[in-house]
């Protein structure tokens, strides 16, 4: 099957995209978009968005998410990130708290992390898409799959990543990752709820991903 995504991508990734839980993946997210009677997120030529914007070659740090945004112009195929001019939800509010506590980097006026992609940061969502205001709506239809083989294809062809896996979902998703070829950092999830029962605020992942990076001889992240 020919996807449009980034070309080290496509070459990582040939053989799944030919597997047939994948053309059923394809067969129905192309249903949702083309008969459904409410929007789907994101934008359809962004699904991959996070994959575009951060080659395999680039890629030193995963944050993986659940699902997209489900409301209006706030998904654009990157986990936890909003386009430019949209109030940050308040998960991502959560996360430039921490930076800030962590780093002492004022939090951005833009919520567009398109600029973490560029340094390497791949912003993964377990799942690529959703229905709006429906919430795991399109989970359970094979992109599961889809990225656990993304994951899985990263771990075995690099050394030295680091893996942030915030909530239990992202900590499931990431039990396989090697802990002695790459660094796995786990926390609370950046939501409210969660975070504000403890083991969010004060996890300095932020800097503890620098940290490690800077060992292995790799360029910090400008968070």
């Amino acid at each position: 099957m020919d996807v449009q995504i980034e070309k080290s991508w496509k070459a990582l990734l040939k053989d799944e995209f030919d597997k047939p839980y994948f053309s059923n993946l394809v067969e129905f997210v192309r249903g949702e978009y083309t008969t459904s009677h409410v929007s789907i997120y994101p934008p359809g030529r962004l699904i991959f968005n996070a994959f575009n914007r951060c080659p395999v070659e680039n890629t030193k740090v995963v944050i993986l998410g659940q699902d997209p945004y489900h409301g209006p112009g706030q998904a654009h195929g990157l986990s936890f990130s909003v386009p430019e001019g949209v109030d940050f939800p308040p998960s991502l509010q959560n996360i430039f708290k921490e930076i800030e506590n962590d780093l002492g980097i004022p939090v951005p006026k833009s919520g567009n992390l398109e600029r973490w992609s560029e340094q390497g940061v791949l912003l993964l969502n377990a799942t690529l898409t959703v229905r709006a205001h429906c919430a795991g709506s399109h989970q359970n239809k094979g992109w599961e799959f889809f990225t656990d083989a993304v994951i899985r294809r990263l771990v075995d062809k690099k050394e030295h990543l680091v893996f942030l896996l915030w909530g239990a979902y992202a900590q499931r998703k990431g039990a396989f990752i090697d802990p002695n070829k790459h660094l796995v950092l786990k926390a609370v999830h950046p939501s409210p709820l969660a975070a504000n029962r403890g083991g969010w605020y004060g996890n300095h992942h932020f800097s503890r991903t620098n940290a490690y990076l800077r060992e292995h001889g790799l360029q910090e992240i400008q968070w």
